[in-house]
This record gives structure tokens, sequence and C-alpha cells, in this order.
């Protein structure tokens, strides 16, 4: 009796897809940023937009593996999901869309109208990706990258006065892109090895298109970062240019994953990659390192100055 209720217990938890939620640390950028982490009300906002971000995001993942849960069967890996695998029923699946988005709105009204209107809207999109639109090639991926920029755009509205730089928005939408055309790419492969057909918009991409657009979307990321520790926004903002300090560990972020992706043949899907990569991991964490010297230190490290 115990195992199997420990056995219930962990497919809620797997369903709610925890180790997912690293995405949504993207809502905390503009609280890094905007040098607002100072600010103990500015944190508990910025927080409290991440936990919203969370619980909506299991939603999306909850509905998402419903109306799947027929092709997951066939997949030799998301067979043991627990819809698929009816651990969860689809009844009991609904109840905790149902309670996680209202759990979720509720956090969101706690702070302001614009930052409800940014899940609503998150919210919405994924509901069309779910029913449809993932089976569309490029448009796939372009709804993925437009859920990074919506953590943006709801970290910058949970908080006070705070506008991101146009710049640290291309560059979301240029990383995002990144990510999800070498997810595209590691899957393609995958399925030619094994004949997999369950993920169908794959049909649509070729090895070689992937190959180019990842080429494309690296480049515009390097360089939109870059512009970005280097616009007079920032420089507004931070009071110095110090941000450059954080391009070496971006370009080696970027390398590492195409390294990856290309030659250890590891599952490009993102919140996979950096929980299971030591080198991943430690770089994300000097980087985020280097941002908070780079943002309160700043003046003392611009060579400019």
């Amino acid at each position: 009796m115990t195992e199997n209720r420990t056995g219930q217990l962990s497919a809620y938890w797997q369903i709610m897809r925890p180790t997912h939620w690293v995405k949504n640390t993207f809502v905390l950028a503009p609280l890094l940023f905007s040098r607002e982490f100072r600010d103990f009300d500015q944190c508990v906002k910025g927080l409290i937009a991440t936990l919203s971000f969370c619980l909506i995001s299991s939603v999306v993942y909850i509905f998402n593996d419903l109306c799947d849960r027929n092709e997951d069967q066939q997949h030799p890996d998301k067979q043991h999901r627990p819809l698929a695998s009816g651990k969860i029923s689809v009844g009991a699946a609904g109840i905790l869309i149902f309670i996680f988005a209202g759990l979720g709105v509720i956090a969101a009204v706690g702070l302001n109208l614009r930052f409800l209107i940014v899940v609503l809207i998150y919210l919405g999109i994924n509901a069309l990706y779910s029913l449809g639109l993932k089976h569309v090639a490029i448009l796939d991926v372009m709804i993925i990258a437009a859920g990074f920029v919506l953590r943006i755009l709801g970290g910058s509205v949970a908080l006070d006065d705070v506008e991101p730089s146009h710049w640290l928005i291309l560059c979301t939408i240029m990383i995002s892109l990144f990510l999800g055309f070498s997810k595209r790419r590691t899957e393609l492969v995958s399925i030619e090895q094994a004949g997999d057909t369950t993920r169908k918009v794959l049909q649509y991409y070729s090895v070689r298109f992937l190959d180019q657009a990842i080429a494309m979307v690296t480049a515009a990321t390097f360089i939109c970062y870059t512009l970005y520790t280097v616009d007079e926004h920032t420089l507004e903002v931070l009071g110095s240019r110090a941000m450059l300090i954080t391009v070496p560990s971006v370009i080696y972020g970027l390398f590492r994953y195409i390294y990856l992706v290309y030659h250890k043949k590891t599952s490009a899907d993102p919140a996979t990659l950096v929980w299971g990569d030591v080198p991943t991991l430690l770089n994300l964490v000097l980087w985020v390192v280097l941002c908070y010297i780079a943002v309160s230190f700043g003046n003392r490290l611009d060579p400019f100055q």
C-alpha cells in the first residue's frame, strides 16, 4: 500500500515537470538586470511572478500530455509518462489543470493586470500549440520562443517601472530559437536511427535545414547579447558597460550546447541538458555570478570609465 501511494505521488510530481521550471528563471532576468534585486518588495514580486509561471507552465505540460497521450503510448520513452502509462487518469489530470490554473491566475492577479494579461497570453498560445500548431514546421519553434519572451515581459511588468532592453528581448528570441531548432535536430536524428514517428512535425524538417537555422540563430544570439551589454539603455540602468565580462560565458554556453548536440548526441531538451551536463551547469552559475558582479560593482570594472 505504501509503495503504491509513493508511486502515485511520484507520478503527480512527474506530470508537473518540475525539472522544466528552470525555464521560468527567465522571469527573474528583469529583476537582476534592472538592479531591483536590492529592493525586498521587488524581489517578492519577482518570486511571485516566477511561482505563477511555474504553476501555469505545469498546466501547459499536463494539457499537452493529455493531447498526446495516445501518441506517447507508442514512444519508447514517453510511454512511461503518468498519463500515457495510466498512472494518472484523464479525470485526475483535468482536476490538476483546474487547480494549478486557478492558483497561477490568483498569483498573477495579486501582482497587477498587465502581468495577468501576459500569463493569459502565454496560456492561450501554448493551448493552441498543444491543439495543433505544434504540427506546423517553424511556427512550432517560434511559439516556444514566444514563451520565453513572455517570461521576460512578465518579469518586467510584475515589477514597478521596469522596462526591458529591446536588445535583451531580441537576444531572448534568438537564444530560444537556437534551443528550439537544436532540440528538433536531435529529435530528427533520433527518429532516423530508431524509426520513431510520433512527433509528426519532424517529417517537415531536414537535418540540412536545421543546421542552417542553428548557424543563423547562433550568430544572431551572440550579436544581440553583445550589443545588449553595450547598449545605451544598459549603460543608463547599470551605469557602466561591465556586462561585457559576461560575454565569454555566453560564447562558451552556446558552443558547449552545439558540441553536445552534434558530437555527444545528448538530448537537446534545455532543462535536461542544464541539469545533466556539469560543465553547462557550472557555466550557468558562473554567468549568474558575473552578472551580479557587473550589476553591483560595474563602475569599478568598466574600462571605459
